[in-house]
């Protein structure tokens, strides 16, 4: 089946590519989230326009980043966890960076877009990418350090 992507889709394309997917992907994943549309000639019109539209946004997202970078550039971020000698109990994924950005900065980031290849299983510093915008980048360092 083929569908026009209304959103960049990890492994699959950008917005306004047309991809062929399965059938029951399509029906049930990314129509029903919003990422695509049926490939038809009434939807690829509606998609120039949306394209116009969309563009202005990643205008004003990538500003928007841009300030986000400015803010967070230079902060770190402390994580507390148990731990025994260098190893944690446990781990700490993107939740929990987003969580102690928010707790730390009062600013909200989305935890999809923090870049955390596998979690955090032992003590130390870490610059972890987050990518609030496909051109924009931010490294947040972030500092895991065990309880009293």
């Amino acid at each position: 089946m083929n569908v026009i992507l209304l959103e960049p889709v990890a492994g699959l394309g950008e917005a306004g590519e047309v991809v062929r997917v399965r059938p029951g992907y399509a029906r049930n994943f990314l129509v029903p989230q919003g990422l695509a549309l049926p490939a038809t000639s009434a939807n690829q019109k509606e998609l120039q326009a949306r394209l116009v539209q969309r563009s202005k946004q990643l205008a004003e997202r990538k500003g928007d980043a841009e300030r986000l970078r400015e803010i967070l550039g230079d902060l770190a971020v402390e994580i507390r966890v148990k731990a025994g000698e260098e190893r944690i109990y446990g781990s700490v994924g993107s939740r929990d960076i987003a969580d102690a950005v928010k707790a730390a900065f009062d600013v909200v980031i989305d935890r999809r877009k923090v870049e955390l290849r596998e979690p955090i299983k032992m003590l130390g510093e870490y610059a972890i990418p987050y990518r609030p915008h496909p051109e924009v980048t931010i490294d947040l360092k972030v500092t895991v350090i065990a309880e009293a």
